[in-house]
């Protein structure tokens, strides 16, 4: 983990960790006091803060963790046993066991996601007439699966819907078809399963190289089993649910951070024609497309349908899962986009109304098991209207009776 830019760590001189850090001899480090914190912060530009020392009260850790927040591109902050009711939405604690190897995973974990930044920031800056990156918090966009049958489930899945989209699985298998299908920020653990179902599923994350950085919140009983998987965000969290997802805030919030930045750089690539917080075409780009696919599959006699998904009285935060649903699901050929209502339309090229009957209620199904309210298992249904290419049609008829302007164009589409 060999970095220009050092580690900037706030504890006490006298504490060890000087000489635990430094025998790493993997960053360059810098120590500073609380006292000295916020000064340092400006002068060393880190690239990542380690707090060794948690005395500091939760106003100053508060102050010090927006500074942190600030700064870009991102710094992880890392807070070693961090003092309860001191959370902030991004501090990310450390309480794993096997000490200063899993640091440095841990680490070395959080600095892909500030080469990241760095590297959109970059290539954003010489780009000319991208839309700009989003600014709100990253946690508006993360999902994390709840696993667990215990007493514990209901408090927890409340306590985590405040603030992240939850969905829930009773099983190891529910939650594998989760993980296949889902982008998930974050897995939280908890009671109801054997040692040995909990070990395994902890090796088969850690075996798959797509989930080696998901961050892993062990809870209750689970806790036990926190060295069976060489996980970098690994994490063990404890007390009331309440407190126990604040504890996991700051490692959802950092890999919903890298899942958006990751989103952008592919808009980046594409030209600004994504969106780079749900990944599917922006709205403008979505029409032309439609269009010159309209007019094209008339002029050949080939099929084209198209479906819109509407969520009446969904959060934000769903109708945004929901188009990262549809961007991971559809199929190659067929693009689609979020409208400023929060519907989504999606282009079915090449394909009969029937074919496209079959593929909007496959997508509908994900969404509708997987889409929940806030700290609630229950489902958001979404509303499907589905049309396909009249001999007469155009893009502009397709896209009124897929809105629905008009009685005979609603009963043309069936």
């Amino acid at each position: 983990m060999s970095q220009q830019a050092p580690l900037l760590r706030i504890g006490r001189p006298d504490d060890g960790w000087s000489v635990a850090l430094n025998a790493l001899q993997t960053f360059p480090l810098i120590e500073a006091t609380w006292d000295e914190a916020l000064q340092a912060l400006a002068r060393v530009q880190p690239a990542a803060v380690l707090v060794t020392d948690n005395e500091a009260d939760a106003a100053t850790v508060a102050a010090f963790a927006s500074a942190v927040d600030a700064l870009a591109p991102y710094v992880p902050l890392i807070a070693v046993n961090p003092t309860p009711g001191q959370w902030a939405s991004n501090l990310i604690p450390f309480a794993a066991p096997n000490g200063l190897a899993r640091l440095d995973a841990r680490l070395t974990a959080a600095l892909r996601v500030r080469t990241l930044h760095a590297a959109v920031l970059r290539r954003h800056a010489g780009a000319d007439a991208l839309p700009a990156l989003p600014d709100s918090d990253p946690l508006a966009d993360a999902s994390v699966l709840l696993l667990g049958r215990g007493a514990s489930y209901p408090a927890l899945s409340i306590a985590l819907g405040e603030r992240v989209g939850v969905i829930g699985a009773l099983s190891i298998e529910i939650a594998a078809k989760h993980l296949n299908s889902r982008d998930l920020d974050g897995i939280v653990v908890g009671d109801g399963f054997s040692p040995r179902v909990v070990e395994a599923f902890l090796t088969v994350l850690a075996d798959d190289p797509r989930f080696r950085d998901l961050p892993v919140v062990l809870t209750g009983s689970a806790a036990a089993f926190a060295s069976s998987a060489q996980l970098a965000n690994l994490e063990l969290a404890s007390g009331p649910a309440a407190e126990m997802a604040a504890q996991s805030l700051g490692l959802f919030r950092q890999h919903a951070l890298a899942a958006r930045l990751g989103r952008a750089l592919q808009s980046l690539e594409a030209g600004g024609l994504l969106d780079p917080r749900t990944g599917l075409l922006q709205p403008e780009v979505f029409e032309r497309d439609f269009a010159a696919a309209a007019t094209d599959a008339q002029q050949r006699g080939a099929s084209l349908s198209a479906a819109r998904f509407a969520f009446d009285g969904a959060a934000n935060r769903m109708l945004f899962d929901a188009a990262r649903i549809l961007s991971r699901l559809k199929r190659q050929a067929d693009f689609a986009c979020m409208q400023s209502d929060g519907s989504l339309l999606v282009a079915f090229t090449e394909t009969e109304l029937r074919t496209a009957h079959m593929i909007a209620r496959r997508l509908a199904s994900v969404m509708r098991h997987t889409l929940h309210g806030l700290g609630r298992d229950k489902g958001v249904e979404p509303h499907v209207t589905i049309v396909t290419l009249l001999p007469k049609d155009s893009a502009a008829t397709m896209r009124a009776r897929l809105e629905g302007d008009s009685r005979p164009q609603r009963q043309a589409a069936s």
